[in-house]
Formats: structure tokens, C-alpha cells, sequence
């Protein structure tokens, strides 16, 4: 299967009227779409949402408001560097918690002795290859319980609910990204999702240099009026792109790859990634092949999650992949 980004070509003169109508504004940043962006997302996920110019910068955001420079935080090692890299950008130490092997992400067996041992303030789950958290609620209760943050990485998880339930909403912070390669994507850009006011207030001052008042010391995060009309186009055909990919998944891929991660009843993946536990020919990878941990020279022992790193592939799944 090609490689194609989820976008349809009948979306094509829909998004050149978009942009004539910011050339014809002369508002290239913080106009119409972007506000539009957020509304169209906000509806989708059922929380306030905040468009960033990148992952990144929405995850400092998050960090950076729930004023925990200078402790720890906790990180699946499983997961893209950029997860344990923002946590230290914003000041923080980190250390990492195993993986499931059923679904790649943050044990609640290793997190709550993980928990003992480090006291953490704040807790990153990220949702793995386009699924939620098997065991989201579990340690979404455990982070309650012990008063941590709960920050949940999305990146890779546009169009994934669980009997109805969005990414992002079982903890204070999900940060999606829509990266060039994602299941919804606008080359760039990223999505802060909250219940906290608060936060979306913090948000939008520190995407903006702190503007006006500049007691938010932020810096320039926005995301532009063109990708945030790439948005808009994208978001309103998520559901088409999402329920395609499932459909094609269940149709010809799940029939001949039994040994793969099994979603719990109730659960939709986005299909960021379909992940089996065979080795295959024509395998386009693996979701990560170098456990964070090691690349950054921890000296314990994370077995699941290096078990994980040798014994997953991914078989390709893309957008309408298979046409010409």
C-alpha cells in the first residue's frame, strides 16, 4: 500500500477558497481559522481546545501552567523522544515507566511502583499507534488519587474514542499532533485539548509571547491561517477518514494478521499505525524501535517495553493507500 496523506481531492477547491479568503483579509495569523480550527475540534473532543504551530509547543504550555519545574515526571519509555524532551525543556527530571506488551503503552503495574519510588508530579500516558490506553482509567484514578497530573500524549491518536470518550479528556492536558504522517494531519501544528479554563487561558498568552499582559512568559507557538484551515478541511472529514481506515483494517488486514494488538470492546482506533506481533515483508516499520530509556542511558530495566521494541511491526495502512 502507498503512502498517501488523508486528504480527499473534492476537499481541494474548498481549501483554495479558504486561503483566497485569508489572502483577500490580509490575515494570515490569529484570524478566522484558527479560531475555527479550535471550535471544529473543541465539538470533536468534547473539550476547550487550543491550535499550537507544533506538538511541542502545546506540550511546554501544559508543563509549563501546572508549575512543576524542578520535580519529576514520569514517561512511558515507549514512546518519540519528544515526549521526554519537552518534559526537560520545561525543567523537569524524568524518569520512565514500563510498557503493556497487549498495548504498547504505560504499565498501571510498573506506574504505581514507579509512583513509590520517584513521587512524581506529573505523569505522561501516551496512546500508542492510533488507540487508547488500555488501562487509561486505571491510572487516571491512581494520578487522582495521589493528586499528579495527568498529561496525555495524542499524537498519534485523532479519531480514537472508547465508548464515546475522547484522548484527552481523562486527564488535565492531551496534546494532539498533525504532523505530515498522522491519520489527520496539516503538515505542521498541534492541538492542546483541556476541561481547565485556566489553562486555556495560560494557553493562548503563552503561544503569543505572553501578550498582552506578559505575565505569561511565553514565547511564538501560533499555528498560521493557512495550516488552520488545513485543519478545518481535515477535521470536518475525520470521521470519513477513520471509519475508511477501520473498515478496511477489519476487511483485509485482520483476517490475515490474528497476532495483533486487540482493542477492548467499545474501543475505536484511529489507525495511526496497525501493529501486529509477527514479522512481515513488506512491514513499514516499527512504531519505535529505541526504548527512550536507553537512549538516554538510564541504568534499570524496562523488559516489557524492550520486549516490545523487537517483537512489533507495523502493516501499512493508508488513506485510500491502495488507489490509483
Amino acid at each position: 500500500m502507498k503512502f498517501t496523506i488523508g486528504f480527499e481531492k473534492e476537499d481541494t477547491k474548498k481549501l483554495h477558497e479558504y486561503w483566497d479568503k485569508i489572502l483577500e483579509t490580509h490575515q494570515w495569523s490569529e484570524g478566522y481559522f484558527t479560531k475555527s480550527f479550535e471550535e471544529k475540534w473543541a465539538e470533536y473532543n468534547n473539550a476547550y481546545s487550543v491550535a499550537f504551530g507544533g506538538w511541542a509547543g502545546a506540550a511546554l504550555a501544559a508543563l509549563e501552567f501546572f508549575n512543576i519545574n524542578g520535580k519529576t515526571v514520569l514517561c512511558p519509555s515507549n514512546t518519540f523522544m519528544a515526549t521526554p524532551l519537552a518534559t526537560i525543556k520545561a525543567g523537569n527530571n524524568v524518569e520512565f515507566v514500563d510498557c503493556n506488551k497487549e498495548d504498547l503503552c504505560l504499565s498501571y503495574e510498573d506506574l504505581k511502583e514507579k509512583v513509590y519510588r520517584y513521587n512524581p508530579a506529573a505523569v505522561w500516558v501516551v496512546h500508542i499507534g492510533g488507540h487508547i490506553s488500555f488501562q487509561i482509567e486505571k491510572i487516571a484514578n491512581l494520578c487522582k488519587e495521589k493528586r499528579i497530573v495527568l498529561l496525555e500524549d495524542c499524537a498519534h491518536a485523532h479519531g480514537a474514542s472508547w465508548s464515546g470518550k475522547k484522548p484527552g479528556t481523562w486527564g488535565d492536558a492531551g496534546v494532539y499532533s498533525f504532523y505530515a504522517t498522522k491519520t489527520i494531519s496539516t503538515g505542521e501544528g498541534g492541538m492542546l485539548v483541556t476541561k481547565n479554563e485556566d489553562l486555556v487561558d495560560f494557553s493562548k498568552k503563552y503561544r503569543n509571547w505572553g501578550k498582552f499582559d506578559y505575565e505569561v512568559q511565553g514565547l511564538n507557538f501560533r499555528m498560521n491561517e493557512f495550516t488552520a484551515a488545513i485543519g478545518c478541511v481535515q477535521t470536518d472529514r475525520m470521521k470519513d477518514i477513520v471509519a475508511w481506515k477501520n473498515e478496511y483494517a477489519q476487511k483485509h488486514l485482520d483476517p490475515y494478521y490474528p497476532n495483533r494488538v486487540l482493542f477492548p470492546e467499545g474501543m475505536i482506533s484511529g489507525y495511526y499505525k496497525h501493529i501486529v506481533f509477527d514479522p512481515i515483508e513488506k512491514s513499514t516499520g516499527k512504531v519505535y524501535d529505541q526504548p527512550c530509556h536507553k537512549i538516554m542511558k538510564k541504568d534499570y530495566e524496562l523488559p516489557n517495553t524492550d520486549w516490545v521494541a523487537k517483537n512489533h511491526w507495523c502493516v501499512p495502512l493508508y488513506y485510500k493507500g491502495d488507489e490509483e
